[in-house]
């Protein structure tokens, strides 16, 4: 494939949408750094941007044959799980009413935003990493694994997850402020030896040798 700037990976809608999904993964980077309130207000505003710049990718067709190279491992998506779980205490689940499980079952089905945050950080993580590699080939094929990703799972997981939040903001009488009564993070506990965030530590400090 020919390097040029006309291709669909330079495109205005694909710049920008990689804009807002690097600001979401920030979001979820750094949620401990924030008030819960912050952070919820922050994701109410990214959520509808990340969709609508989602809905503006240009289609592409892949090159590759397989499965392009995926970055987010296990840890690193229980690392962002676990990360806003502690942000939402109590208000992290909520009943979901459009999952096909309903049809056959009596029971509310129980969502989780953590979960879903989590599902999505990984594909545009994956898909930021991958962009960031500037190989026009595997930026291509990045772009057509993303598009498939966001029709198919994570662009469900945006429009639930902002219903429950927009929920919250709503009825902050619902917003259970449960972060002073909070013991040791659950994050301190985790491997992350192998994760995404150590290794790009390892790089920052290969360059800075």
């Amino acid at each position: 494939m020919e390097e040029n700037f006309e291709h669909p990976v330079y495109d205005k809608n694909t710049i920008e949408f990689v804009t807002v999904a690097n600001e979401f993964c920030i979001l979820l980077e750094s949620s401990g750094k924030i008030s819960k309130m912050d952070f919820i207000e922050r994701a109410q505003k990214l959520l509808p941007l990340l969709y609508l710049k989602a809905s503006l990718l240009p289609k592409v067709e892949n090159e590759f044959e397989g499965e392009i190279e995926k970055f987010v491992g296990e840890g690193d998506w229980e690392y962002i799980r676990t990360a806003v779980l502690e942000k939402m205490g109590a208000n992290d689940e909520y009943l979901e009413v459009f999952d096909d499980g309903m049809r056959d079952s009596d029971e509310p089905i129980v969502a989780s935003i953590s979960e879903n945050f989590a599902d999505i950080y990984q594909d545009l993580k994956d898909f930021l990493t991958s962009y960031r590699i500037a190989s026009v080939e595997i930026m291509n094929d990045a772009l057509w694994d993303l598009n498939t990703n966001f029709h198919q799972y994570w662009g469900q997981s945006i429009v639930n997850s902002l219903r429950a939040i927009h929920y919250l903001l709503a009825h902050p009488e619902k917003l259970e402020d449960d972060l002073n009564e909070q013991g040791p993070s659950s994050l301190d506990r985790l491997d992350m030896s192998q994760s995404i965030f150590s290794q790009r530590q390892q790089q920052w400090g290969d360059e800075e040798e």
